[in-house]
């Protein structure tokens, strides 16, 4: 009997690779609405001053390879591993990866989204395009209730996994020692904001960022501490907050010099980092007077390799104790 083959889809949002392409890419983010002239420009210009190609596809590529060659030097459940990189609104498109794992023999399908946290709005887009491909490539379903014979195991948030935690604190632990008065920092986790309405609907995304915060927070031993959202989108409907640009101004007020913004919401370098942190966030602390520095995103980390390797060894393990 052949070994089992476990394919892995590792999903990001997605990032133009030209300034040509801005329109087109941010079409697709409207669900095929055109927007106007005006924001195509201010969101053209954004990615003019950080420069394109982002480094998302990049690294987001040789986190790939980099977690395949570590399932396969030391595969769970002595399975055939093989990785596939897939973007929600742009190319590699995530029906393409799906589609090539299903060619490539796979009996089961781990999705993975490169944003350890949940929401119905931003997680659950990216598994209702798996279902759809899944379902478009074998439209009667399996007997064990996936959309067809490739079992699908979706993970939904992984803001508590070790390894990431880990690597998180031990970089918030190195930063803030390059800090002027290391002790002073105040340290602002933050995360891509959302409507305010999920709130009310019982999405458990800010409850999550903020317990990986917490849990952050506790390993790297942090007394001062804070949380905020960045990167909002103008859709004429309240949003989370508090924005990071509010928080920066509130600490000035409050007489602290010195901010260390740790992206937990986020994996890699890209417009959210590149634009909305070092150069808006860091406008505005420069023009405070504030000392602001980030913490490096964990991109292809080794230390990232290896906690998304647990992960799927844990979901690996969990369906071979339920099948026993």
């Amino acid at each position: 009997m052949p070994p089992k083959h476990i394919a892995v889809l590792l999903m990001a949002y997605g990032s133009p690779n030209r300034l040509d392409e801005v329109e087109a890419y941010f079409t697709d983010i409207r669900g095929g609405r055109t927007p106007s002239p005006e924001a195509v420009e201010e969101l053209t210009e954004r990615y003019r001053q950080v420069g394109v190609p982002t480094p998302l596809l990049a690294v987001s590529s040789e986190l790939s390879q980099r977690l395949e060659r570590a399932l396969n030097a030391d595969p769970p459940d002595d399975a055939i591993y093989t990785v596939h990189l897939g973007m929600k609104h742009w190319t590699p498109r995530i029906a393409a990866a799906v589609e090539e794992a299903i060619e490539a023999g796979a009996d089961r399908l781990i999705g993975i989204v490169l944003a350890p946290h949940y929401s119905r709005i931003s997680t659950g887009g990216y598994r209702r395009q798996v279902e759809a491909t899944l379902a478009a490539a074998h439209p009667r379903s399996s007997p064990n209730g996936s959309p067809g014979p490739v079992s699908l195991d979706f993970v939904e948030s992984w803001h508590e996994l070790d390894g990431y935690l880990q690597a998180v604190a031990d970089n918030v632990r190195s930063m803030r020692a390059q800090f002027r008065r290391p002790d002073d920092v105040v340290t602002v986790f933050t995360a891509h904001s959302l409507p305010a309405r999920i709130l009310a609907e019982g999405d458990p995304y800010r409850d999550q960022l903020l317990r990986t915060s917490e849990l952050v927070a506790r390993r790297a031993n942090l007394e001062k501490w804070r949380f905020s959202f960045q990167s909002q989108s103008h859709t004429g409907e309240p949003w989370l907050g508090p924005d990071l640009v509010d928080t920066i101004e509130s600490l000035a007020g409050e007489g602290d010099s010195g901010v260390l913004v740790a992206p937990v919401g986020f994996i890699a370098d890209h417009l959210e980092i590149l634009y909305d942190i070092d150069i808006e966030a860091r406008a505005k602390a420069d023009a405070l007077d504030i000392e602001l520095k980030r913490t490096p995103m964990l991109n292809a980390d080794p230390r990232l390799v290896q906690a998304l390797r647990a992960l799927v060894a844990e979901r690996v393990a969990s369906v071979s104790t339920v099948s026993s």
